[in-house]
Protein backbone atom coordinates (compact mmCIF):
# COMPACT_ATOMS: atom_id res chain seq x y z
CA UNK A 1 0.00 0.00 0.00
CA UNK A 2 1.44 3.34 -0.82
CA UNK A 3 2.08 6.19 1.24
CA UNK A 4 -0.36 8.33 -0.39
CA UNK A 5 -3.61 5.48 -0.11
CA UNK A 6 -3.12 5.30 3.42
CA UNK A 7 -3.14 9.35 4.09
CA UNK A 8 -6.62 8.83 2.08
CA UNK A 9 -7.77 6.17 4.05
CA UNK A 10 -6.96 8.06 7.30
CA UNK A 11 -8.52 10.83 5.64
CA UNK A 12 -11.40 9.00 5.00
CA UNK A 13 -11.86 7.60 8.53
CA UNK A 14 -11.50 10.84 10.29
CA UNK A 15 -14.01 12.73 8.02
CA UNK A 16 -16.38 10.35 8.12
CA UNK A 17 -16.09 9.93 12.12
CA UNK A 18 -16.58 13.89 11.99
CA UNK A 19 -19.79 13.41 9.94
CA UNK A 20 -21.38 10.95 12.60
CA UNK A 21 -20.55 12.75 15.62
CA UNK A 22 -22.05 16.12 14.16
CA UNK A 23 -24.90 14.56 13.46
CA UNK A 24 -24.91 14.02 9.67
CA UNK A 25 -24.85 10.57 9.42
CA UNK A 26 -26.58 7.76 12.03
CA UNK A 27 -26.03 3.94 12.43
CA UNK A 28 -24.64 2.35 9.36
CA UNK A 29 -26.52 4.98 6.90
CA UNK A 30 -24.03 6.88 4.37
CA UNK A 31 -21.03 5.79 2.53
CA UNK A 32 -18.13 7.51 1.16
CA UNK A 33 -15.18 6.98 -1.30
CA UNK A 34 -12.60 7.95 -2.56
CA UNK A 35 -9.79 7.89 -6.04
CA UNK A 36 -6.31 6.53 -5.61
CA UNK A 37 -4.09 5.67 -8.41
CA UNK A 38 -4.89 2.21 -9.37
CA UNK A 39 -8.63 1.87 -7.70
CA UNK A 40 -11.81 3.33 -5.59
CA UNK A 41 -12.03 3.26 -1.26
CA UNK A 42 -15.04 3.28 -0.07
CA UNK A 43 -17.02 2.19 3.12
CA UNK A 44 -17.68 -0.98 2.97
CA UNK A 45 -21.58 -2.23 3.37
CA UNK A 46 -23.91 -2.14 6.51
CA UNK A 47 -20.38 -0.19 8.52
CA UNK A 48 -20.82 2.79 10.93
CA UNK A 49 -19.17 6.19 9.47
CA UNK A 50 -18.32 7.08 13.24
CA UNK A 51 -16.35 3.21 13.81
CA UNK A 52 -14.33 2.79 10.07
CA UNK A 53 -11.04 0.58 10.53
CA UNK A 54 -8.80 2.35 7.68
CA UNK A 55 -7.33 -1.25 7.09
CA UNK A 56 -11.01 -2.63 6.48
CA UNK A 57 -11.96 0.00 3.59
CA UNK A 58 -13.04 -1.88 0.44
CA UNK A 59 -10.80 -1.25 -2.28
CA UNK A 60 -12.16 -1.59 -5.67
CA UNK A 61 -10.82 -1.71 -9.30
CA UNK A 62 -12.13 1.33 -11.49
CA UNK A 63 -14.32 -1.08 -13.30
CA UNK A 64 -15.70 -2.60 -9.85
CA UNK A 65 -13.85 -5.61 -9.11
CA UNK A 66 -13.14 -6.07 -5.34
CA UNK A 67 -9.47 -5.84 -4.33
CA UNK A 68 -8.71 -5.99 -1.13
CA UNK A 69 -10.88 -4.81 2.68
CA UNK A 70 -14.79 -5.76 3.49
CA UNK A 71 -17.27 -6.32 0.67
CA UNK A 72 -17.90 -2.68 -0.61
CA UNK A 73 -21.18 -0.62 -0.01
CA UNK A 74 -24.40 -2.01 -1.82
CA UNK A 75 -24.34 1.39 -2.96
CA UNK A 76 -21.09 1.32 -5.07
CA UNK A 77 -23.10 1.89 -7.87
CA UNK A 78 -23.47 5.59 -7.26
CA UNK A 79 -19.93 6.16 -6.85
CA UNK A 80 -18.93 4.77 -10.37
CA UNK A 81 -21.55 6.48 -12.28
CA UNK A 82 -19.76 9.78 -11.11
CA UNK A 83 -16.21 8.65 -10.75
CA UNK A 84 -17.36 7.46 -14.81
CA UNK A 85 -19.13 10.65 -16.29
CA UNK A 86 -18.00 13.44 -14.35
CA UNK A 87 -14.21 13.98 -14.73
CA UNK A 88 -12.47 15.00 -11.91
CA UNK A 89 -14.19 13.58 -9.57
CA UNK A 90 -11.71 12.55 -6.41
CA UNK A 91 -14.27 11.77 -3.83
CA UNK A 92 -18.01 10.92 -3.52
CA UNK A 93 -20.33 11.52 -0.27
CA UNK A 94 -24.00 10.04 0.21
CA UNK A 95 -25.72 10.66 3.27
CA UNK A 96 -28.77 10.24 4.80
CA UNK A 97 -28.83 13.88 6.54
CA UNK A 98 -31.45 15.07 8.06
CA UNK A 99 -32.71 18.65 6.21
CA UNK A 100 -31.43 17.07 2.79
CA UNK A 101 -33.32 14.09 3.21
CA UNK A 102 -36.37 16.60 4.06
CA UNK A 103 -36.13 18.09 1.14
CA UNK A 104 -35.83 14.99 -1.10
CA UNK A 105 -39.13 14.21 0.46
CA UNK A 106 -41.74 17.39 -0.85
CA UNK A 107 -43.31 17.41 -3.18
CA UNK A 108 -42.96 21.19 -4.58
CA UNK A 109 -39.75 21.04 -5.43
CA UNK A 110 -37.67 21.81 -8.96
CA UNK A 111 -36.50 18.54 -9.94
CA UNK A 112 -34.23 20.41 -11.72
CA UNK A 113 -33.19 22.74 -9.16
CA UNK A 114 -34.38 21.31 -6.16
CA UNK A 115 -31.22 23.76 -3.93
CA UNK A 116 -32.64 26.97 -4.78
CA UNK A 117 -29.42 29.94 -4.55
CA UNK A 118 -30.02 30.65 -0.89
CA UNK A 119 -26.57 31.63 -0.19
CA UNK A 120 -22.99 32.23 -2.16
CA UNK A 121 -21.97 29.07 -0.38
CA UNK A 122 -24.29 26.73 -2.13
CA UNK A 123 -23.54 27.90 -5.18
CA UNK A 124 -19.56 27.86 -4.85
CA UNK A 125 -19.09 24.79 -3.38
CA UNK A 126 -22.69 22.37 -4.50
CA UNK A 127 -23.57 24.07 -7.51
CA UNK A 128 -27.07 22.99 -9.23
CA UNK A 129 -28.44 20.09 -7.74
CA UNK A 130 -30.96 17.70 -9.68
CA UNK A 131 -33.76 15.54 -8.31
CA UNK A 132 -33.39 12.27 -8.82
CA UNK A 133 -36.57 10.13 -8.95
CA UNK A 134 -36.78 7.42 -6.42
CA UNK A 135 -35.51 3.62 -6.45
CA UNK A 136 -35.09 1.48 -3.76
CA UNK A 137 -31.78 1.53 -2.02
CA UNK A 138 -29.01 -0.70 -3.56
CA UNK A 139 -31.10 -0.87 -6.33
CA UNK A 140 -28.30 -0.15 -9.43
CA UNK A 141 -31.21 1.76 -11.47
CA UNK A 142 -29.71 5.02 -9.12
CA UNK A 143 -26.43 4.87 -11.38
CA UNK A 144 -28.09 4.71 -14.44
CA UNK A 145 -30.07 7.79 -13.66
CA UNK A 146 -26.42 9.07 -12.96
CA UNK A 147 -24.71 8.41 -15.66
CA UNK A 148 -27.50 9.95 -17.74
CA UNK A 149 -26.76 13.26 -16.24
CA UNK A 150 -23.17 13.11 -17.99
CA UNK A 151 -21.32 14.88 -15.80
CA UNK A 152 -23.48 18.05 -15.57
CA UNK A 153 -24.53 18.04 -11.45
CA UNK A 154 -22.02 17.63 -8.74
CA UNK A 155 -24.51 16.77 -6.81
CA UNK A 156 -27.81 15.37 -6.67
CA UNK A 157 -30.57 14.53 -3.88
CA UNK A 158 -32.19 11.02 -4.16
CA UNK A 159 -35.93 11.06 -4.02
CA UNK A 160 -37.31 10.38 -0.56
CA UNK A 161 -33.45 8.78 0.11
CA UNK A 162 -30.82 11.40 0.33
CA UNK A 163 -27.73 13.61 -1.10
CA UNK A 164 -25.23 12.16 -3.19
CA UNK A 165 -22.15 15.05 -3.38
CA UNK A 166 -18.66 14.74 -5.00
CA UNK A 167 -15.58 17.03 -4.80
CA UNK A 168 -12.18 17.16 -6.22
CA UNK A 169 -10.96 15.43 -3.29
CA UNK A 170 -12.29 13.58 -0.01
CA UNK A 171 -12.04 16.86 2.29
CA UNK A 172 -13.74 18.86 -0.61
CA UNK A 173 -16.35 16.75 -1.48
CA UNK A 174 -17.45 16.64 2.41
CA UNK A 175 -17.61 20.10 2.62
CA UNK A 176 -20.14 19.95 0.00
CA UNK A 177 -21.87 17.71 1.30
CA UNK A 178 -22.17 19.30 4.73
CA UNK A 179 -23.02 22.90 2.80
CA UNK A 180 -26.10 21.40 1.23
CA UNK A 181 -26.92 20.04 4.05
CA UNK A 182 -26.63 23.42 5.77
CA UNK A 183 -28.62 25.16 2.71
CA UNK A 184 -31.21 22.40 2.98
CA UNK A 185 -31.74 23.20 6.96
CA UNK A 186 -32.46 27.01 5.79
CA UNK A 187 -34.55 26.05 3.01
CA UNK A 188 -37.28 23.66 5.29
CA UNK A 189 -36.83 26.68 8.15
CA UNK A 190 -37.83 29.04 5.48
CA UNK A 191 -40.73 27.61 3.93
CA UNK A 192 -43.98 29.36 4.10
CA UNK A 193 -41.73 32.92 4.59
CA UNK A 194 -40.71 35.17 1.86
CA UNK A 195 -37.68 34.73 0.64
CA UNK A 196 -34.91 36.40 -1.30
CA UNK A 197 -32.66 34.28 -3.28
CA UNK A 198 -29.39 35.53 -5.04
CA UNK A 199 -30.41 36.94 -8.57
CA UNK A 200 -29.22 35.71 -11.86
CA UNK A 201 -26.37 38.35 -12.08
CA UNK A 202 -24.99 37.31 -8.09
CA UNK A 203 -25.20 33.46 -9.22
CA UNK A 204 -23.39 34.32 -12.72
CA UNK A 205 -20.69 36.35 -10.97
CA UNK A 206 -20.11 33.51 -8.40
CA UNK A 207 -19.32 31.28 -10.99
CA UNK A 208 -17.24 33.47 -13.43
CA UNK A 209 -14.93 34.50 -10.39
CA UNK A 210 -15.12 30.78 -8.46
CA UNK A 211 -15.82 28.88 -11.21
CA UNK A 212 -12.94 29.17 -12.87
CA UNK A 213 -11.39 28.64 -10.38
CA UNK A 214 -12.63 24.99 -9.38
CA UNK A 215 -12.32 24.18 -13.26
CA UNK A 216 -8.06 24.86 -13.08
CA UNK A 217 -8.02 22.68 -9.60
CA UNK A 218 -9.83 20.09 -11.50
CA UNK A 219 -7.62 19.83 -14.42
CA UNK A 220 -4.06 19.43 -11.76
CA UNK A 221 -3.87 15.70 -10.22
CA UNK A 222 -3.63 12.39 -11.70
CA UNK A 223 -3.77 11.42 -15.41
CA UNK A 224 -7.30 10.42 -14.89
CA UNK A 225 -7.98 14.02 -13.43
CA UNK A 226 -8.29 13.02 -10.13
Amino acid sequence: MSSKEREVREDIVRLSRSLYQRGFSVGSAGNISAAVDDGILITPTNSCLGFLDPERISKISHDGRHQSGDRASKEVFLHKAFYETRPGTGAVVHLHSTFATALSCLVDIDPDDCVPALTPYVVMRVGKVKLLDYVRPGDEKAGDLIRALGGKHAAVLLANHGPVVTGKDISSAVYAAEELEETAKLLVMLRGLPRRLLSDDNVAELRSVFGERYLRQRRVGSSRGE
